[in-house]
């Protein structure tokens, strides 16, 4: 049974909270317990089961009635299993929101019937087109606060569809529902006889499985080096990690970057038995050869591939922090396992959000997206994002306090691309 990741965004209020938790609701994917404690609360406060307690866990939260953190919650239908993440709708929540969309392969963006759409509903799905998502719901949410009217659906999907063309967003599927009453969540609704599309949950069930998006160029970054060291095993020497693409093979040669030595594959482990051959994003353990040095962060790729090891990258970024990014500043590349130094040499465009157009500037503020280039004290082995998702993103951290500044995706590493000039559309077609 193939597996789908996706995230609810949108707006604060626009329900995404609800909707989820009709969906594990009307799937039956809630447990005897936490259905027993909905009840005693209904009981106590009165009205309807409050859905939005299934994903809203801190008291904060619960307080407030809004979603603070991301909320990562599993269910499984007789076709598929599921992992949702729950973004908060607050611009100043625009980081969890970026974490969570990272992983997901779908975005379900919620727009309230009577708002339309807004600027957090653009700011949401540029950020998710940015990760790399390839499918989209527009999903209208309280249809049945607005008479379940098809002209206001109509509208709201017209205006959405300006932004899909803005953005060349390959699949988008506009669903009209009622995350409090359940119409077109988990079933058709009698409600909505215009509509003849599928539910919510029939969708998602239908959409391809994610797959490896670059099989044929390998790569696996080394976590940790093991080294048991005890009379049993002496000489063990292995190295763990994920594999972030492709398919390792027992004998394969390959070349550790950024060292550019060369060994070959004695034996991959998988769960501590030896097997031929393991792909993404299976974890494992390799075993090479030779005693070369090999360590965290180093990336192990056969010879036959070819990964970009840089020292100057462009990038698109999201930034995190309250102080305003300026060109010069040094802080750090957190590339996985890897970490290295680095700086901000320019800051070519910022993004607006409005019309996205790209416009210069000289700074970064809180939220913005901007596209930079960095240059890194040691080098950096990483993929443009728009081929590898997992190797081509990467966080900045703060030299001093380790606070995350930005989620940064990789755009260009061939130096002959950096030009003093980027095309307007560049901030979104990395």
């Amino acid at each position: 049974m193939d597996l789908l990741r996706f995230i609810t965004c949108g707006s604060v209020d626009d329900g995404k909270s609800t909707l989820i938790g009709r969906l594990l609701y009307d799937s039956d994917s809630v447990s005897l317990d936490v259905l027993a404690t909905l009840e005693k609360r209904r009981a106590t406060t009165g009205g309807d089961v409050d859905l939005a307690l299934l994903t809203d866990g801190l008291k904060a939260e619960r307080e407030q009635g809004i979603t603070i953190d991301v909320a990562h919650k599993y269910f499984t239908t007789p076709r598929r299993k599921f992992i949702i993440t729950d973004a908060p709708g607050h611009v100043q929540y625009t980081r969890n929101m970026v974490t969570g969309a990272s992983n997901a392969d779908l975005a379900i963006v919620l727009v309230d019937a009577r708002q339309g759409v807004i600027e957090q509903t653009r700011r949401h799905t540029l950020l998710a087109s940015l990760l790399g998502i390839q499918h989209f719901v527009l999903a209208v949410n309280k249809m049945d606060l607005v008479g379940h009217e098809e002209v206001i659906f109509q509208k709201i999907v017209a205006d959405y569809a300006a932004i899909t063309e803005q953005l060349k967003l390959p699949n988008v599927v506009a669903i009209p529902l009622s995350a409090l009453n359940g119409d077109n969540v988990v079933r058709r609704s009698d409600f909505l006889p215009w509509y003849h599309g599928p539910s919510l949950l029939e969708h998602l069930e239908s959409v391809p499985a994610a797959i490896d998006a670059n099989p044929n160029e390998p790569r696996f970054q080394v976590q940790y080096v093991i080294r048991p060291q005890t009379e049993e095993l002496p000489d063990y020497r292995g190295y763990a990690g994920r594999i972030q693409s492709g398919t390792y093979r027992q004998g394969d040669r390959v070349r550790i970057w950024p060292s550019g030595l060369e060994t070959v594959i004695e034996a991959i482990e998988v769960n501590q038995q030896e097997v031929a051959a393991a792909s993404a994003p299976q974890g494992v353990v390799l075993r090479l050869r030779d005693d070369v040095d090999v360590s965290r962060g180093a990336t192990i790729v056969p010879i036959s591939a070819h990964p970009a090891v840089v020292r100057e990258l462009e990038a698109t970024l999201c930034w995190m922090d309250e102080r305003p990014l300026r060109a010069g500043r040094k802080l750090l590349v957190q590339h996985h396992a890897a970490t290295v130094k680095a700086a901000v040499t320019t800051i070519l465009q910022k993004t607006n959000i409005e019309t996205f157009e790209s416009q210069g500037t000289d700074e970064a503020k809180l939220n913005d997206i901007v596209r930079v280039r960095l240059k890194t004290a040691l080098p950096l082995v990483a993929d443009e994002y728009r081929q590898n998702r997992v190797t081509g993103a990467f966080i900045l951290v703060d030299e001093q306090t380790g606070a995350t500044l930005a989620a940064g995706l990789v755009a260009a590493t061939d130096p002959e691309y950096f030009t003093d000039e980027v095309p307007a559309a560049a901030a979104f077609s990395i």
